[in-house]
């Protein structure tokens, strides 16, 4: 389904991914877990085509997407949900989460159905749904973050350190809720970073361990029958 294969990419110069290379196949639950500083949100954005890699490659379904732009990897059906959410503050819970779908070209009658499968996913969106996301508090932000990236995520959703700043009752809810994602989306792949392996072991099948800038090792984890 995403697959990076040996990518080398800098910032500002300095190299920071050495060779990552690592696999989400369809409707996996992968997690990528390091320290601060070690590559985790530079992997999510060079899936999604925000930087420039040195060296490597993107495959999303097989098809080679280095040279795609970033605006266009939604189209692919790749949702991501950055670590600081990236909310239009004006704009209402429901428009935030319309508009990438809109930006898409997609028809109200398939944006409207997109809403509603996620609403039924995420009931307190649809509560939240008008209010202006400049009001929501951190943790409500990171549940839009995650329906936006629904979306548009058809094939996979990136989300990036989910649980950072979240109060423990919320930590839980979103842990409920990727939980509850391969049964309301079957199909969707998700990739999901974090600095705790503790808060993620029971909610993925594969691991892969980054540290300063290269997969140090993976785990895959026997699934209940």
């Amino acid at each position: 389904m995403l697959e990076l294969q040996s990518v080398v990419a800098d910032i500002a110069g300095a190299p920071v991914l050495r060779g990552v290379s690592l696999t989400l196949p369809p409707g996996g639950r992968v997690a990528l877990i390091g320290r601060n500083g070690a590559g985790k949100t530079t992997t999510l954005r060079a899936l999604m085509g925000l930087l420039p890699l040195r060296g490597g490659r993107v495959l999303i379904a097989g098809e080679d997407a280095t040279g795609v732009p970033a605006h266009h990897r939604p189209r692919l059906g790749i949702g991501y949900a950055p670590e600081e959410r990236r909310l239009f503050g004006p704009f209402t819970v429901q428009q935030n989460m319309e508009l990438p779908a809109q930006v898409q070209g997609l028809t109200k009658p398939e944006v409207a159905h997109r809403l509603d499968a996620v609403f039924a996913f995420l009931p307190e969106l649809r509560t939240l749904a008008d209010r202006r996301a400049a009001g929501l508090s951190g943790g409500q932000g990171k549940m839009v973050a995650l329906g936006r990236a629904l979306m548009v995520g058809t094939r996979a959703v990136l989300l990036d350190e989910p649980f950072q700043g979240l109060a423990p009752a919320l930590a839980l809810r979103y842990a409920e809720a990727l939980r509850g994602l391969p049964t309301a989306f079957p199909d969707v792949a998700v990739l999901v970073t974090e600095s705790n392996p503790q808060l993620l072991t029971p909610l993925v099948d594969t691991t892969y361990v980054i540290e300063r800038g290269e997969i140090a090792h993976e785990t895959a984890f026997a699934q209940p029958a």
